[in-house]
């Protein structure tokens, strides 16, 4: 390995630029090559006179020993996720999306952090503390947690033109087939949200108002676009204008809407028709009795393979899953099973106590029967001072006539194979997936740190984008016995080393990774530069942790 210098000069002789290269010389097929490794051309003379020093004496290294008092290395800031992450964002249209400006870039640190650590707009500022944001992202000056407040906004402006500009470059301009649309509510803390409000809340939170999110995703299960409805919003009421944003926005003709069975009503399928588009949607346990009742549907139809009815216009696909049956069989006997052991436990304390009344242990029995829905097929009569249950199997097979059976409607036209209905149908748990890994689990889309309208939806916008991120590393380290979180961890002790000689500039190198790592990068197919630009740019936060802990008095004692 060796420093080269190539001049080029005029027919005159005058140099008219000088390239300076870091070059290292290998065999191949018998015939000795160059392959040149860095270009050291902008790097200050200093930084080349240490390198050329270096080689000179990589056979003989303790002659540098006099360099160490005037040699310092010190630890960089965590680059390998950051890296990592800016790296994949590209591919999958996101960097073009948000453009590189000052605000796109602001926006794309944002996702990444949502990647990387999550939490609140302040955390992001302390993460770009700790990770080379400004390096990375190419920011020649700093920021603070306002300008990413102000950012999100930015982001609510320009959502449309973001989701159109993501969708075209992801799908190299061609339109999906159909979409799988979903919502769900997420509960919010305090009482001064701009689009909180009672409703039906998911996430079992009593006294917590809550918004309601919908996501619309393509037939791969990439999101498409998200967006935030007031928490009092009824499910099918939000279909309305996911039809106009597919007409209007992306421009979509003949596409198949999925959605479950209580997104997609009568309004709604007449909506969707007048946009000519098709609906594929699930009916509900009292429409299938009904239909039964006229005869449109038999029993007998449900089995594991697919029957197919028409009728009205609409087809019909009719299904009994059997390890569903297998499930809800299991269910009701663990459930007959409690209730028995429960008046073992009464009938033992009858006998025990001559003054305890019956009627009391009864009315604790059924009121157990009725919590677990099992009192239109199990009986409790009493004999004397013991209770008995009765099992009544004319009431039990017509409980479970249905179990483990669905219908699925549609008006998509017959050349659509059921097989394919059913599947794509089927795809409505990625919608689900994605719900639970920004809801709960990776993303954590909750809680909500932000309670401005636009603050709401940019907030939501950066968890779909870090969830097309989040999805697409799921899949390159598929074969790979970690998570997700894991291999971002292993990735952020990736630091860059900072080399400073005494009274001369530093620089920054990357260290070599360990395996872990590398095969974490090569999955994933990125490799780490050989140096990190340091821009100097400051991130600060103007909210100072130790102001906001209470002061600690020596004689105080906490309250258990």
């Amino acid at each position: 390995m060796c420093i080269t210098e190539v001049l080029t000069k005029t027919k005159t002789g005058k140099i008219t630029h000088r390239c300076i290269l870091l070059r290292e010389s290998y065999r191949e097929d018998g015939k000795v090559k160059n392959r040149t490794i860095a270009n050291l051309t902008h790097c200050q003379p200093q930084d080349i006179a240490a390198l050329r020093l270096a080689l000179q004496h990589k056979g003989a290294l303790t002659d540098l020993t006099a360099l160490q008092d005037a040699l310092e290395l010190r630890q960089g800031p965590s680059m390998g996720a950051a890296w990592l992450v800016y790296q994949v964002a590209p591919r999958l249209g996101i960097e073009k999306a948000l453009g590189t400006t000052r605000a796109g870039k602001l926006a794309l640190w944002q996702v990444m952090a949502r990647v990387i650590a999550q939490g609140s707009r302040l955390s992001a500022v302390r993460l770009a503390q700790v990770h080379a944001a400004c390096d990375i992202l190419g920011l020649q000056k700093g920021f603070h947690e306002e300008h990413l407040y102000k950012n999100l906004a930015w982001l609510s402006s320009r959502q449309k033109p973001i989701e159109q500009q993501l969708l075209h470059t992801r799908r190299k301009g061609s339109k999906p087939a159909l979409f799988l649309y979903d919502v769900t509510s997420s509960y919010v803390e305090g009482l001064h949200h701009a689009l909180a409000d009672w409703g039906y809340n998911r996430d079992k939170k009593s006294g917590k108002k809550q918004v309601v999110v919908g996501l619309l995703c393509d037939e791969q299960g990439d999101p498409v676009s998200i967006e935030v409805f007031i928490g009092k919003t009824r499910d099918f009421d939000t279909v309305a204008s996911q039809i106009a944003k597919a007409v209007k926005d992306f421009k979509c003709k003949c596409i198949l809407f999925v959605g479950d069975r209580g997104m997609i009503k009568s309004k709604q399928m007449a909506q969707l028709n007048d946009a000519e588009f098709y609906y594929l949607t699930a009916i509900t346990k009292p429409q299938i009795e009904k239909l039964l009742k006229t005869g449109v549907f038999q029993v007998d139809w449900f089995d594991s393979t697919l029957c197919e009815v028409e009728h009205d216009t609409a087809r019909y696909i009719l299904r009994r899953n059997p390890q569903r049956v297998a499930a809800i069989r299991r269910t009701r006997q663990e459930k007959q099973a409690a209730i028995a052991q429960l008046c073992h436990k009464k009938n033992v304390y009858l006998a025990e106590h001559p003054r305890a009344k019956v009627q009391t242990a009864m009315k604790e029995i059924e009121g157990r029967m009725a919590r677990l829905k099992v009192a239109g097929w199990l009986r409790l009569e009493a004999h004397g001072r013991q209770l008995h249950l009765q099992e009544n199997p004319e009431a039990l097979a017509k409980e479970a006539k249905l179990d483990g059976g669905y219908v699925l409607k549609s008006d998509a036209p017959k050349d659509i194979d059921q097989h394919l209905l059913h599947d794509r149908y089927k795809d409505l748990a990625d919608v689900e997936r994605a719900f639970r890994t920004c809801k709960t689990a990776l993303l954590e889309m909750r809680p909500w740190y932000v309670w401005s309208e636009n603050s709401t939806r940019g907030h939501a916008l950066v968890v779909m984008l870090a969830y097309l991120i989040t999805r697409y590393l799921q899949h390159v380290w598929s074969e790979m016995d970690l998570t997700v979180e894991e291999g971002l961890h292993q990735l952020s002790m990736v630091c860059s080393m900072e080399i400073v000689i005494h009274n001369q500039s530093a620089y920054h190198t990357i260290p070599t990774p360990d395996p872990t790592v590398a095969t974490l990068l090569e999955a994933a197919q990125v490799r780490l530069p050989k140096v990190l630009p340091h821009l100097g740019a400051h991130v600060v936060s103007r909210k100072k942790l130790p102001s906001r802990r209470k002061p600690f008095e020596a004689n105080s004692v906490p309250s258990c």
